[in-house]
């Protein structure tokens, strides 16, 4: 259904967006309401989506993206004892403040771009500074610049200061590596979420419940794209590898499932896949999606 007013807040679209994520199943390798992880469980998503509320308020208030951005992952974690939805937070900030800027119901592709643009070197700070909250897998940085490494957390601050880089000038060095798997969520920010709002699309297109629409984008996201923390943690070979077996799922939810307990046992996680669902999904919401 398409039906839902689509005056209510941004901020608790975007926490129903974390909820909706984390129940659509199945979605292989990731924490759904049928699945744990040895080091997650699906309870933990469900308290990481009503701490990080405080910052996806302000953000619907408008506060800067990266003030924003470090509160809901303080919050996340002060709730969920871990960092469960880190990715998802940065992309649903920008959006939330993109329908406040904006004023409308509705989300455009060039509300999130002129939010991206005008985000300012104290973001990129803030960016930083949440780090230093929670332990988030990520890639080496460039050869070339040791000192922007995001797991040097505030310590970074007078490097970012000094160059004068804006958290959309941090995107876009991650989003564009010279090898290998990019940072999808970093290619959103400079791209303009050209994949979220395609999701979006896609799940408003679809019939049935808004769980299995839920995993049916899903599967076609980590299909179509090799996920980034499954090549940060197990190597580009193994995520081109999952993109493939996740294609020969799509469309097919009792193969999905088979494929989702091999990849738990095989200690694979698709997270940035889940990123972009519930990204998503907010769209989708603020478009008029109904539960």
């Amino acid at each position: 259904m398409t039906d839902r007013d689509r005056s209510a807040d941004p901020a608790d679209d975007a926490r129903l967006a974390l909820l909706l994520e984390v129940a659509g199943t199945p979605k292989p390798g990731n924490v759904d309401r049928a699945r744990d992880l040895p080091d997650l469980r699906f309870e933990q998503f469900l308290a990481g989506a009503v701490g990080a509320g405080s910052g996806l308020d302000r953000a619907a208030a408008g506060a800067p993206v990266g003030e924003a951005f470090e509160e809901a992952v303080a919050g996340m974690h002060a709730r969920a004892g871990e960092n469960t939805q880190f990715g998802c937070l940065l992309l649903l900030v920008p959006l939330v403040q993109a329908v406040a800027e904006t004023g409308e119901g509705a989300l455009t592709p060039a509300a999130v771009e002129e939010v991206v643009a005008g985000t300012t070197v104290d973001d990129a700070v803030a960016f930083y500074r949440a780090f230093d909250r929670v332990n988030v897998a990520v890639g080496d940085p460039p050869p070339d610049a040791p000192a922007l490494d995001v797991r040097r957390g505030a310590a970074a601050e007078p490097t970012l200061r000094e160059r004068g880089l804006t958290l959309a000038d941090v995107m876009e060095l991650s989003a564009a590596p010279e090898e290998g798997v990019p940072d999808r969520n970093a290619q959103e920010w400079v791209e303009g979420f050209p994949r979220t709002f395609d999701a979006a699309d896609s799940l408003l297109s679809m019939d049935g419940p808004v769980g299995e629409r839920t995993a049916r984008v899903f599967v076609d996201l980590l299909a179509a794209e090799p996920d980034t923390l499954v090549a940060t943690n197990h190597g580009d070979a193994v995520a081109r590898e999952v993109s493939r077996r996740a294609m020969a799922v799509r469309g097919n939810l009792d193969a999905a499932a088979e494929l989702a307990e091999e990849l738990v046992a095989e200690g694979i996680n698709p997270g940035t896949t889940a990123d972009l669902t519930c990204a998503a999904l907010f769209i989708a919401l603020r478009r008029g999606l109904s539960v």
